[in-house]
């Protein structure tokens, strides 16, 4: 193919993964009783399935810091069109997050053809692996990382005579920039996967970083979870297995690369 060729053939890419989210996004749209009460506003309340669960296991093991029976934040608009312009900005992200794996497949479809035989038959799995991974990380995000950070930035004070009132942009910024943000994190077995590849990561190098990197997540968890052990384990934990499984798939390219 020719240059234009390839242009021509991004362009399409391009317009197709466009036509797919905006798509996605116009359903959302017109479901916004379902986006927003169900989903978006729901870890600020203290119905919300995690934190009742947390209270739950928090009376079990005797840790009130866990428990966020009181959570219902005040939120408030302070700008004439901020809601409409927050409706429009939520429905585009929900129509990416959900057309993420149509967006992927469309990326690997146009990059395929530059890659080897072998290369070529691993793009569909990696498709179908990154698609899980992030899909993983967020909702691992949603159902634990938000509501805990949600509970513990909305509520605290410096003093009690100031009160919280959060802003409507400053509650979705939040919640969006912590999901998409551990989403992001949840690919970093890909990302391995091809580091390995081009010779930057050994397994080596990632097992001998490993208290570093115990380190960096112990310090990340304490920042975005209640000043309680138990909040910091929960969040410890799965990032730690994420880092293992990391270094799993960067032993078993390396292995296959020596062979």
């Amino acid at each position: 193919m020719s240059f234009w060729d390839h242009l021509e053939e991004l362009r399409w890419m391009i317009l197709r993964s466009l036509i797919a989210v905006l798509s996605i996004a116009v359903i959302a749209f017109l479901n916004r009783e379902l986006i927003f009460d169900k989903v978006i506003l729901a870890p600020s309340t203290s119905d919300f399935i995690t934190n009742r669960l947390l209270c739950t296991l928090g009376e079990w093991l005797s840790v009130e810091a866990i428990c966020m029976d009181t959570l219902n934040l005040q939120i408030i608009n302070i700008s004439m069109s901020g809601q409409f312009l927050t409706h429009m900005y939520i429905s585009f992200v929900t129509g990416f997050v959900i057309g993420f794996p149509f967006v992927l497949n469309e990326i690997w479809k146009f990059v395929r053809p530059a890659l080897h035989q072998k290369e070529a038959k691993y793009s569909s799995k990696a498709v179908m692996i990154s698609s899980a991974l992030f899909y993983t990380g967020v909702l691992f995000s949603y159902f634990l990382i938000v509501p805990l950070t949600v509970n513990f930035l909305g509520t605290y004070q410096v003093s009690d005579v100031v009160a919280n009132q959060i802003s409507l942009s400053s509650y979705i910024s939040t919640v969006v920039s912590v999901t998409f943000s551990v989403g992001i994190v949840f690919e970093l077995p890909i990302i391995i996967f091809f580091l390995t590849k081009i010779g930057l990561v050994t397994p080596a190098f990632m097992r001998k970083n490993r208290k570093y990197m115990l380190v960096i997540v112990l310090i990340v968890s304490a920042i975005i979870t209640p000043p309680d052990v138990f909040s910091q384990i929960l969040v410890t934990i799965p990032l730690m297995g994420l880092y293992e499984l990391s270094i799993y798939a960067s032993e078993r390219i390396a292995r296959t690369d020596r062979k």
